[in-house]
């Protein structure tokens, strides 16, 4: 087994209310700063041990499925890659 870092990014589909990221454009609108849209997201990091990063990936697929993320209202993006070693 090797140590791998899955990534679990989840934000709201488009035509969603997403009112986080509707105040954050207009803050960043009244400081001067010029976008078309801005979306929330938020990125889950899961450290596990898997025999290879397709192995990591879809048990962190299971995890976003299952809990991290609500297919209804939300689109997710999974990736793995071995974990950074510790300091």
């Amino acid at each position: 087994m090797t140590a791998y870092t899955a990534t679990v990014t989840v934000r709201l589909k488009h035509g969603v209310l997403d009112p986080e990221a509707e105040t954050t454009k207009q803050a960043l609108e009244r400081l001067g700063f010029e976008l078309s849209e801005l979306r929330s997201a938020d990125r889950f990091e899961i450290d596990l041990e898997a025999d290879d990063a397709a192995e990591a990936e879809e048990r962190a697929e299971s995890m976003a499925e299952r809990l991290l993320a609500n297919p209804t209202i939300h689109d997710y993006e999974v990736s793995a890659a071995p974990a950074a070693e510790s300091a």
